[in-house]
């Protein structure tokens, strides 16, 4: 069985290729840090409250 040769050339510009539209796609997801956030802050409110009523 012959095995097909792979040009190192083409699957380092298919992986750069795919490392460009992975770096425009990474950084901290906004809405999720705001949401985790707003979820602590909600808990924290709920806490404080029930030691002021117990």
């Amino acid at each position: 069985m012959s095995q097909n040769p792979q040009d190192p050339a083409g699957t380092t510009q298919q992986f750069q290729r795919f490392q460009q539209g992975q770096s425009e796609k990474s950084g901290p997801n906004m809405g999720l840090i705001i949401g985790i956030v707003a979820v602590v802050a909600v808990v924290a409110i709920l806490v404080i409250a029930l030691v002021a009523i117990g």
